[in-house]
C-alpha cells in the first residue's frame, strides 16, 4: 500500500480510504469488525465515515438489521471496534464528519459555534477515542458564517479534540472562500476536500480540484465507482442486482453513460486489467487527489480495493483514459 501526504500537511494517509458508509444498517457490525481488522493487514490505514451513518445517511438497497438502524450507529461500531483493541487506534487515521447534530430543536443543527462542539463530543463518545485525526463538514451550510464554523473548528484543534479539518460537497468558490477566511482570522485552515469524483464524474477536476491545488487541499473523491456502474458488473441489457445503489436509480443507467462504461471495459480488457483496477487506480493518479474512498461489505471486497489501488497508470494510459471518458 502506497502513501501520501493529506493536503499541505504532515499527515500520511493510505491511496485507498475504507469508507464505512454501509456498516450497521447493510454490514452487521461482527462483520464491519472483520473488514476493518481486514483493511489493517492490507495496509490501509485511512477510515472514512459520519456522525449520521448508520440511519438517515445509509445507502438505498436492502436493509439489515433495520431495528437498530439509527444515526451515529456506524461510528458505535467503530468505537467498538477500537475498544476490542481492533487494530489499534494509534494506527489508523480516523477521519468522521459533521452534519448537524441529532435532533429538530434550533440550535441542533447546522454549522454553528454551539452545535459543533456539540457533535464533535458527541461523535468522540460513540468512536470511543478522546481525539478525530480529521473532522470534516459534511455539507456547506448557507446561513452560518465560515469565519463562526472556521473558529469553532480552530478551538478544537487548539484543544486536541481533533488534529485536522477538512470540508465536503464544498464548491470551487466556496473551497477558495474557506482558505482565505482561514487566513485572514488566523485559523485552522482545511487540508482536505471531500466531494464527487470518479472517472464517470469528473466534474469535479473542472472546479474543485483545481482549487484544491491552489490552496493546498487534498481531494478524497467518494462514489468512485460511479453508483457501481465501474465495478465491471454492468452491461447493456442486464439489469443492476437487487438492493445495489443502481438498482434504486435506474434513471441513471443512460444510453451515454453505458457507452462509456463499455469502451472503458474494453480498453481494460486489452491490458489485462479489471474495472476496478482502472476505476481506483485511475482516479488515485490523477492530479490532486490523495486517496480513493472505496466501500466494502466483506473482507474480500476490501482486498479487491486495495489491490486495485496498487495499479499505477502510465501518463499514456491516463491520456488513453482521458479520450474514452473526457472531463
Amino acid at each position: 500500500m502506497e502513501y501520501a501526504h493529506l493536503g499541505r500537511s504532515g499527515l500520511r494517509v493510505s491511496r485507498v480510504c475504507l469508507g464505512t458508509m454501509n456498516f450497521g444498517p447493510l454490514t452487521p457490525p461482527a462483520d464491519a469488525h472483520v473488514i476493518m481488522d481486514r483493511a489493517h493487514e492490507l495496509g490501509i490505514n485511512f477510515f472514512d465515515t459520519a456522525n449520521r451513518y448508520g440511519g438517515a445517511f445509509s445507502p438505498p438497497g436492502q436493509v439489515a438489521n433495520n431495528d437498530q438502524s439509527h444515526p451515529g450507529w456506524t461510528e458505535e461500531i467503530i468505537g467498538e471496534w477500537f475498544a476490542s483493541g481492533g487494530g489499534g487506534r494509534e494506527r489508523t487515521v480516523l477521519a468522521t464528519k459533521l452534519y448537524g447534530a441529532m435532533g429538530d430543536w434550533p440550535n441542533e443543527d447546522k454549522l454553528s459555534a454551539l452545535n459543533i462542539r456539540r457533535a464533535c463530543d458527541a461523535s468522540l463518545r460513540r468512536l470511543r477515542t478522546d481525539y478525530i485525526d480529521l473532522y470534516q463538514i459534511h455539507t456547506p451550510d448557507p446561513v452560518t458564517p465560515i469565519e463562526e464554523t472556521l473558529s469553532a473548528l480552530t478551538e478544537l484543534v487548539q484543544a486536541g479534540l481533533v488534529r485536522y479539518i477538512g470540508h465536503s460537497n464544498f464548491s470551487g468558490v466556496q473551497t477558495a472562500e474557506a482558505a482565505a477566511a482561514a487566513t485572514d482570522q488566523h485559523a485552522a485552515p482545511f487540508i482536505s476536500a471531500q466531494n464527487h469524483w470518479s472517472l464517470l464524474e469528473r466534474g469535479a477536476e473542472l472546479d474543485v480540484v483545481p482549487a484544491a491545488l491552489r490552496h493546498g487541499l487534498g481531494v478524497l473523491p467518494y462514489f468512485p465507482l460511479a453508483n457501481g456502474m465501474l465495478a465491471g458488473k454492468i452491461r447493456r441489457g442486464v439489469d443492476a442486482a437487487a438492493g445495489t445503489r443502481l438498482a434504486d436509480r435506474p434513471d441513471y443507467v443512460t444510453t451515454a453513460r453505458l457507452d462509456k462504461v463499455e469502451a472503458l471495459a474494453q480498453w481494460a480488457e486489452g491490458r489485462g486489467l479489471s474495472m476496478l483496477q482502472v476505476a481506483v487506480g485511475g482516479l488515485a493518479a490523477q492530479p490532486g487527489c490523495t486517496s480513493v474512498i472505496a466501500g466494502a461489505t466483506s473482507a474480500e471486497q476490501v482486498r479487491a480495493n486495495a489491490a486495485a489501488g496498487e495499479w499505477a497508470p502510465s501518463a499514456e494510459d491516463l491520456a488513453q483514459i482521458d479520450k474514452i471518458v473526457p472531463v
